[in-house]
């Protein structure tokens, strides 16, 4: 049974804390044989001009693209964001609803604290302004999967605004050509999660599953300070680094734990900005990409074509490519927003303005929180180039795959070989087998330690490269075996008689005798040759640099 957890609930205008069974952390998920709508009501951001990055049209003029960014990141919690129902991906349906998150009359909402913690945490590492009083509202608009016909929201004074996210895109064609770029964070909000509505088409209806309603939800606004596709998700999968850094929130994209709602105009640099869509639910970075730059392009071809855009909401359509209308937003939504009348102003304290003999148990400490901030991923990574002297490139793929740089870390701690040489390992063969075989690092069957004896093994020079290709395939096709039993039973040891070394060499150049007078006429590439024909020689036993230096020692005698 899972530990109980602390919530805030209010009598009269006070805060007090009650003690509510948690469950597990994880996501949501939808019935087998549905699919599921896509969410509504999402507020959108205001567009400001700036310098983006330019596309050509017709003629000498050019257009620029200017992108803004929603993200709704589901709160790593036991329980929901205003009820004790637990939270678990893939449940049952309606397994998980409580009174309050099927609307029942007379239910009232209990504020989670690690919610508002996690909104604290993830507010310092953006570098917001935490307010330290933030307001709840309520914002109206009807759908079956919305039981109360409206959702709990910070409109009026969200809980953190002002921040920034730094992320860096490559400048050039070039892995090492990366410059970093800012975007600015308007506000991080609370709210909740609305249900899921499931579309049967077999039998033309549609059911409802309220194990998602309630969820809490952190709503990251990102200022429109973006350009393109590749900048957007870039941005994005820097959030997801940070989110998952914190524990926030597991962020898992391929269960709903991140989606992103993107706007999208394009003008001419130096004239108004152009009218913005908005493109909804856009579940991973890939195609979060994709649909940006398939909507700038749709619009530049629009208006170079004499037609209007649209202010309208528009879908993803992943297996066409291209974004398609969802609904237009002419005739404008009025959302009511109203302040929430069941949830008092939420107060947060620093050192300074700590009442006196408050219990810890009963306020929240932002200077407490921010002292006890993880190591974020942009320090993660300035750490590894300082202390293994690797590309900051390096670095950036070591974080992006999930648990590749413990992985890494594991290898370096078991073996003598050298920090580049483990890196490269780790980045181009074990990386490729993985993609190669669509595996994720904890379902790799090539251990960390297993790669460090193999690394020390070639450190040693007691195999060769490619003996050492050969033996990480080995250990990729046969588990349980280590790399010193691989090696002696295959016989992939470096020769270490050099006698005999001595011999094949001299076997060689007697037996291509015009090859070696290729070389002592000047072709200094010709002795490649002889130095690969030793090495089939000898199995690939023998240690190339031993076989040149042999073999120039007797070319030149």
């Amino acid at each position: 049974m899972a530990a109980p957890m602390l919530r805030w609930c209010c009598l009269g205008r006070r805060w007090v804390l009650a003690c509510i069974d948690g469950g597990s952390r994880h996501g949501r998920g939808a019935a087998i044989g549905f699919t599921s709508s896509r969410k509504r009501g999402q507020s959108s951001v205001a567009q400001q001009p700036l310098i983006t990055a330019q596309k050509s049209r017709k003629g000498e003029h050019k257009w620029a693209a200017v992108v803004g960014l929603e993200i709704h990141a589901q709160i790593s919690s036991n329980s929901k964001l205003f009820s004790g129902s637990q939270v678990h991906f893939a449940a049952p349906p309606n397994s998980l609803v409580s009174f309050f998150d099927a609307s029942l009359p007379g239910t009232l909402p209990v504020l989670n604290r690690r919610c508002v913690e996690a909104a604290v945490m993830t507010g310092l590492a953006l570098s917001c302004r935490i307010n330290k009083k933030s307001l709840f509202d309520r914002k109206h608009y009807f759908y079956a999967d919305l039981p109360a016909g409206y959702q709990i929201t910070q409109q009026r004074l969200p809980i953190a605004v002002n921040g920034s996210l730094a992320y860096s895109v490559c400048a050039g064609k070039k892995p090492s050509q990366v410059i970093t770029k800012t975007v600015r964070i308007k506000q991080i909000q609370l709210e909740q999660d609305s249900g899921k509505s499931l579309h049967d088409e077999l039998r033309s209806q549609t059911l409802i599953d309220l194990n998602r309603a309630g969820v809490g939800l952190l709503e990251v606004v990102l200022e429109p300070d973006m350009s393109c596709g590749e900048e957007a998700a870039t941005a994005v999968r820097e959030l997801q680094l940070i989110l998952q850094a914190l524990g926030t929130s597991q962020a898992n994209m391929a269960e709903g734990q991140l989606r992103v709602d993107a706007n999208i105009s394009v003008h001419h640099p130096g004239e108004p900005l152009g009218v913005r869509t908005e493109v909804k639910n856009l579940n991973s970075a890939r195609f979060l990409a994709k649909a940006i730059d398939s909507e700038i392009e749709r619009q530049i071809h629009e208006l170079e074509n004499g037609r209007e855009i649209l202010n309208e909401t528009r879908s993803f359509d992943y297996k066409l490519g291209c974004t398609m209308p969802m609904r237009d937003k002419e005739g404008k939504q009025d959302y009511r927003f109203m302040p929430e009348p069941n949830l008092p102003p939420l107060l947060l304290y620093d050192t300074a303005s700590l009442p006196p003999g408050a219990d810890p148990q009963q306020v929240i400490n932002i200077d407490w929180i921010r002292e006890r901030l993880p190591e974020l991923p942009s320090e993660t990574r300035e750490k590894l180039v300082q202390q293994y002297g690797m590309l900051p490139e390096h670095s950036f793929a070591l974080l992006n795959e999930v648990g590749l740089l413990e992985f890494f870390q594991n290898v370096i701690k078991e073996t003598r070989a050298e920090p580049k040489k483990v890196t490269s390992w780790v980045l181009n063969i074990f990386l490729g087998f993985l993609k190669q075989q669509n595996l994720a690092v904890n379902e790799s069957p090539v251990t960390p330690t297993a790669l460090a004896e193999l690394l020390s093994l070639l450190d040693r020079k007691a195999i060769s490269s490619s003996a050492a290709k050969q033996v990480f395939e080995e250990l990729w096709r046969s588990k349980g075996k280590t790399p010193s039993q691989i090696v002696s039973e295959k016989r992939l040891e470096l020769m270490q008689d050099e006698e005999a070394l001595e011999r094949v060499c001299h076997a060689v150049m007697e037996g291509h005798p015009q090859v070696v007078m290729d070389v002592k006429r000047g072709n200094s590439r010709a002795i490649n040759k002889l130095i690969g024909l030793v090495r089939k020689a000898t199995l690939s036993r023998a240690d190339p640099t031993v076989i040149k230096e042999i073999l120039e020692k007797k070319l030149s005698s």
